[in-house]
């Protein structure tokens, strides 16, 4: 078996994965691969490009902190500037070379005598490669595994059907019977950006979300230009953004109330968008704003205002080859149908491939509590395992990518310690975990996202939510500024490995 040594395995390439190959490559951690399913870097941003597609933060705070952009066209960016510049940052980062696209992680398996992840991968040319990695550093991410909804007869449609997230660009929808099943995030994006083309369209919701103004505006030539020449401009923009976000957090962890004003410019938008009253009814929420993701459009309600669409909001019974039928007995036809129901955020699919050093997977351990990990990023029974992106570590405010700093900054940290310290591995007591976990649930108790009277995606089988962050950004980067060695069980360096030794030639062995 040809198997190659590296020291950091990295799994992932969009926002997290890059942020990390760059922060290792920084830290003189240069002996690491990052592997990649797809074809290039971008991750989120690489695979969803469907009509419309925009980021809802501020393209100001949707960037890496090191790497300033003063070139945004948008307040909030379309999903090409944002590839774009994330591919223009892997391009001068100086790490490309580390990369290895098109693979899939099969398994991955600690030895604990080796100290050492044994993960197998998969090529989507056929074939695949073993590497023996020090650590291993997952960034894969929650918006990376599209979920179908579980509809008797999706299988029998006997039309065009995809997920947002996996848009067939080839499909024609101009004089289409078009049906969209889901009116989250990409939902609002895509029915304005298709609905005067298709001939007619059909919006299954199941709950009505609150949608507020998207107060976006084209920079002109003079802004970029001074956020670009003149010093400490845009980091400026930056802060002042930042701050302002953060003024939104206790709405949603102590105090709903604050957000009534933020709830009546949802209902304010939608009287603007709908005339009809019915209609107005069937897309007001009934429940606390901030319980589901607070959504931004400025288009959404006009489209589906329109002569050609229809909101319907009884359950679907089953999907024919020809069409939907609903719970009401009413059969609609269909050419095309698209999925717009997100995406495994609750149950991570890496989780199933990965197995710690007690031989069991992580998915099994996650699938009896649910998810969790110490500060987002170390789970007992996984030593020399880091995940960015990790339980705990979603935003209904702010941009991930702070969060993935913080936690690129934490592991980094992690390595710099095993390296000085002559630790072979590290691995976060069970005590500590679930501290960490019990503390994230009773916080949870008093936010929106719990006591708002919805069902969400943030919240897993067992009622907890595993999936947002209940406080500050800026108490979080306070928690991951330094590792913290005290609550995890250390091992001393095998006899194989050199603690002192610099980063190691990667190279290739048979055995």
């Amino acid at each position: 078996m040809n198997v190659i040594n590296v020291d950091h395995l990295v799994i992932g390439a969009g926002f997290a994965g890059l942020c990390a190959a760059i922060k290792l490559d920084q830290a003189g951690e240069c002996d690491f691969v990052v592997i990649e399913k797809g074809s290039d870097v971008g991750g989120t941003w690489r695979d969803n490009t469907y009509p419309g597609a925009a980021c809802d933060v501020p393209s100001q705070l949707y960037s890496y902190s090191f790497a300033p952009n003063p070139d945004w066209s948008m307040s909030f960016s379309p999903q090409p500037e944002i590839l774009a510049y994330i591919k223009r940052v892997a391009d001068e980062s100086g790490t490309l070379d580390r990369f290895v696209f098109d693979t899939l992680v099969e398994d991955a398996t600690w030895d604990d005598a080796a100290q050492r992840w044994t993960v197998r991968t998969g090529s989507s040319a056929g074939g695949g490669t073993t590497y023996s990695a020090r650590t291993v550093i997952s960034g894969a991410g929650g918006l990376s595994a599209p979920k179908l909804p579980d509809i008797a007869g999706i299988e029998s449609f006997g039309g065009e059907l995809f997920h947002s997230a996996e848009w067939d660009h080839e499909v024609d929808l101009a004089g289409k019977r078009v049906a969209v099943i889901g009116t989250g995030a990409s939902s609002i994006q895509i029915v304005p950006a298709i609905q005067e083309k298709v001939a007619h369209l059909d919006v299954y919701q199941r709950t009505a979300p609150y949608v507020i103004p998207r107060n976006d505006r084209r920079y002109s030539r003079l802004e970029r230009l001074a956020l670009k020449k003149v010093p400490g401009l845009q980091r400026l923009y930056r802060t002042g953004i930042y701050w302002a976000r953060e003024g939104y957090v206790p709405a949603f962890t102590m105090a709903p109330k604050l957000a009534m004003p933020a709830q009546k410019m949802a209902l304010a938008n939608i009287r603007k968008g709908i005339k009809d009253p019915a209609l107005r009814a069937a897309v007001t929420p009934d429940y606390q704003i901030g319980c589901k993701r607070i959504l931004i459009s400025n288009t959404y309600y006009p489209a589906l205002g329109s002569d050609n669409c229809d909101v319907v909001t009884d359950p679907i019974a089953e999907i024919t080859p020809t069409g939907i039928v609903t719970a009401d007995g009413t059969a609609r036809d269909v050419d095309v149908l698209i999925i717009a129901t997100g995406f495994h955020t609750t149950e991570l699919p890496i989780a199933e491939k990965v197995t710690g050093r007690s031989g069991r997977p992580l998915a099994a351990k996650w699938n009896e509590s649910g998810m969790s990990a110490f500060k987002g990023t170390a789970v007992a029974d996984f030593p020399n395992l880091f995940f960015i992106v990790g339980p705990n570590t979603g935003l209904g405010h702010s941009s991930m990518v702070f969060m993935i700093e913080s936690q690129v900054s934490y592991i980094v940290d992690a390595l710099r310690t095993m390296r000085t310290e002559g630790h072979g591995s590290v691995e976060v007591t069970a005590a500590a975990e679930q501290a960490w976990s019990a503390d994230l649930q009773r916080r949870m108790k008093r936010t929106v996202w719990s006591s708002g009277g919805c069902a969400s995606w943030y919240l897993d089988k067992h009622g907890n939510n595993t999936t947002l962050w209940p406080r500050s950004t800026f108490a979080f980067r306070g928690e991951t500024a330094s590792f913290d060695p005290d609550v995890y069980t250390v091992s001393a360096v095998s006899t194989t490995q050199d603690p002192q030794a610099g980063p190691t030639k990667r190279e290739a062995v048979s055995s």
